[in-house]
């Protein structure tokens, strides 16, 4: 358990009560999982939802790994005999990794230096003297330590190296840094210049041939790029920090203009400075910069992946899934209602074969053999003209549709792939995930490696652990959101409910497999390594469909079941006519409460009853790329586009516009009104209009715009809830549900 102390500081940092922290870390270290906490745990965290308890639960970690470093360096002070209770104290107060390091740092082994040298040669005494300002001249007190067999054998030589000992004190000094550290984030500013080798060339680092921002405004995607350009040759860049300002800044901490000594202190603080302080503080800032580059492009990277997730299913809908190509042909596959493969085959409708007739007649054959209602194409190469192709031949009733294949390849070629379909050719598997992904997205996209989507900022720059921990969580959060059908759900889609793991994911299908369909959720106690703890865990966010207990369809926790027998006792109705009847349930008195269950849980059980097993994403629609737009070549200046935003970066949103080349709608192009955080006014998956604003084909890059098309109405002053938010409906569902939480709020 951390201390007080930094119970306090993580809440204010959260801006949340020290109880909260308190039950919080609780709840975890009790082996609870953070979207079981966030859903069924409420009365005790205070109602945090789940970035609030990954926050507190990060802390915790920092913590737990501050107060292991501080044992082992109070360990290694007090062996060298120079531990003090005022430093003991210093050690055990700091909440910062940094200002440990930084006390550390006088008593930290270090390599040779000019300063231990000099001390060898017996000249600290001079130093330390010098700073004291003990005589009238240091040439005087130098001659004093003139020593032929300790290498001191003129006075300068000794004045030297009596200020590299006192360069060396001044870089240790904890104080010191500390004042530096913050100049260099406060008023230090980033200096980029293109390399010699560059100068005269076009490369997509041209804005920073010749560039300067300060670090405390440049934006995460600047120094990623920077970065990626410094490791590329292209460019190379330094943080610059006036060594006056910081001479000025830190001098009163080791003596006064008036020390009879001033000019010779003044001379090696500023050796001091710019040798050994602004090196050291510059990577650390480098490093730190870098560190926020990574959160902030993850956070991004997280934000997109979640969008993607919560991508509208079509449904049960049989389809023909097309991996779209040129000279290998498309791969075709029919799957059923519920993503079943059912056949496959390879045509040739695109050049250079261009078997226009074969491949309808094949086509159209499994379209009807099946009774296909949807053709899906992936994305890729090909795609535009597959899709033309398809829309010429197919009959009334079937729809043609164009959806994202990122990541299709990764799966296809994974073990996961070869696990379910050992006999089938690499583009046919993808052709199976292109199909599926169309009829829910989320099911099929657990599959596949998050990073490996491709929805991020700078993804393969960035920390690979970090990312890996981010992107899973959000899987996590996703998965245990929307809740799975534990009679239809996959492993791969099990493995991600709170609680289960891999092992006990293969367990539960087997299981099934053996013995059929689960009746109720109880039978989950019958599955070997599945015991109550994880029971628990998972338990709410598994559903079972026309199942021997009607709650088991719902998100309603069995351990919450109680709470619908009293209100079905107090309605006199059984509790099968409770799920699903909002009318019913409005006929609940002001005064009726039930005694026992907390205001967070009764007002959940409430919703889940009024809708039940709610799907949190939204209503499917379908969409459709311009006419006549296959390539770059054929886009200019001044059209309107129909796009699929495939990216949300903090500098803009890339669309996907059907050419196999995304445009860029940079941050300025957003919307006509301001513009703080692109999440809050798109996101990926979102259908888009945009303007052609320019074309570069020798870059190929596209310009786009989308506040040239964006249509002022009541609605724009909504638009900081997210268009894709102001889409959703507000049923009579949702306003019943609304007004019971009032009521029950009310008591």
């Amino acid at each position: 358990m951390i201390e007080e102390k930094e119970l306090i500081f993580v809440a204010e940092q959260l801006n949340i009560s020290k109880n909260q922290v308190k039950n919080t870390i609780k709840l975890l270290e009790g082996g609870n999982t953070v979207p079981f906490i966030a859903r069924y745990r409420k009365e005790k965290t205070g109602n945090l939802n789940e970035t609030e308890i990954l926050g507190i639960k990060d802390y915790l970690q920092y913590f737990l790994e501050l107060n292991e470093r501080k044992e082992t360096v109070l360990k290694t002070i007090k062996e060298q005999g120079k531990l003090t209770d005022e430093l003991e104290e210093r050690i055990k107060n700091t909440l910062s990794k940094a200002e440990l390091e930084d006390i550390y740092l006088p008593f930290k082994p270090k390599r040779r230096t000019k300063a231990t040298r000099g001390k060898e040669m017996g000249l600290e005494p001079l130093a330390d003297a010098i700073l004291r300002g003990d005589g009238l001249s240091i040439e005087d007190m130098a001659e004093a330590y003139l020593d032929e067999k300790k290498g001191v054998d003129t006075i300068d030589k000794a004045i030297e190296f009596a200020g590299y000992i006192l360069a060396e004190y001044f870089s240790e000094n904890a104080e010191l840094r500390g004042k530096v550290r913050a100049l260099f984030k406060e008023k230090g500013r980033i200096k980029v210049k293109v390399a010699k080798d560059f100068e005269e060339k076009r490369t997509k680092y041209e804005m920073y041939y010749d560039f300067c921002e300060s670090v405390s405004d440049i934006p995460s995607h600047r120094i990623l790029a920077i970065r990626r350009g410094e490791r590329e040759k292209v460019l190379r860049s330094k943080i610059d920090v006036d060594v006056d300002t910081a001479f000025n800044l830190v001098y009163p901490l080791f003596f006064s203009e008036s020390h009879v000594f001033f000019q010779y202190l003044k001379e090696w603080l500023y050796y001091s400075l710019k040798r050994l302080v602004f090196p050291s503080i510059e990577l650390e800032t480098r490093l730190e910069l870098k560190k926020r580059a990574d959160l902030e492009a993850i956070d991004v990277f997280a934000k997109n992946l979640e969008n993607l997730l919560l991508m509208p299913p079509a449904g049960n809908i049989p389809v023909l899934g097309v991996d779209p190509g040129f000279r290998t042909g498309c791969k075709i596959v029919a799957v059923n209602e519920t993503g079943k493969f059912m056949y496959g085959t390879t045509i040739y409708p695109t050049k250079p074969r261009e078997d226009f007739e074969t491949s309808r007649k094949v086509s159209l054959d499994i379209i009807e053999r099946f009774g296909l209602k949807v053709v899906v194409i992936g994305n890729g190469t090909a795609s535009k003209e597959t899709r033309d192709f398809f829309k010429s031949i197919v009959p009334d009733g079937v729809r043609v549709v164009v959806v994202s294949e990122a990541g299709a390849s990764v799966y296809s070629a994974s073990k996961v792939a070869i696990e379910e379909f050992p006999d089938l050719d690499v583009t046919m598997r993808g052709a199976i995930s292109i199909a599926r992904r169309f009829q829910d997205p989320l099911s099929e996209l657990v599959k596949i490696e998050p990073k490996a989507i491709g929805v991020g900022q700078y993804q393969h720059d960035v920390n690979q652990t970090l990312l890996k921990k981010k992107l899973d969580s959000v899987v996590v959060s996703v998965v245990n959101r929307v809740g799975v059908d534990l009679n239809t759900a996959s492993f791969h889609l099990l493995k991600y409910i709170s609680g289960i793991n891999e092992r006990v994911a293969r367990e539960i299908v087997n299981f099934r497999n053996n013995n059929g369909m689960f009746k109720t959720r109880h039978e989950l106690l019958s599955i070997p390594n599945l015991g109550p703890k994880t029971f628990e865990q998972s338990a709410g966010f598994l559903r079972i469909r026309n199942g021997s207990e009607i709650l088991d369809s719902t998100g309603i926790h069995p351990e919450s079941y109680w709470i619908v027998d009293r209100i079905a006792e107090k309605l006199k109705v059984g509790k099968e006519e409770l799920v699903g009847n909002g009318k019913l349930l409005e006929s609940l008195a002001h005064d009726i409460f039930v005694e026992g269950a907390g205001e967070f849980t009764l007002n959940d059980v409430l919703k889940e009853l009024i809708n039940p097993g709610r799907d949190p994403r939204s209503d499917f629609e379908f969409f459709d790329f311009n006419d006549g737009v296959n390539d770059i070549d054929d886009i200019e200046e001044g059209m309107v586009l129909n796009g699929v935003v495939t990216n949300v970066t903090r500098f803009g949103v890339f669309v996907d516009l059907g050419v196999h080349q995304d445009g860029l709608v940079h941050i300025s192009e957003i919307s006509n009104d301001f513009v703080k955080n692109i999440e809050d006014f798109v996101s990926v998956g979102q259908r888009v209009r945009v303007n052609v604003i320019k074309v570069d084909r020798e870059l190929s890059r596209i310009s786009l715009s989308m506040k040239a098309v964006e249509k002022r109405s009541p609605l724009s002053n909504n638009k900081k809830k997210g268009l894709k938010r102001f889409k959703e409906r507000k049923g009579k569902k949702e306003v019943l549900i609304n007004k019971l939480i009032e009521r029950f709020g009310n008591n």
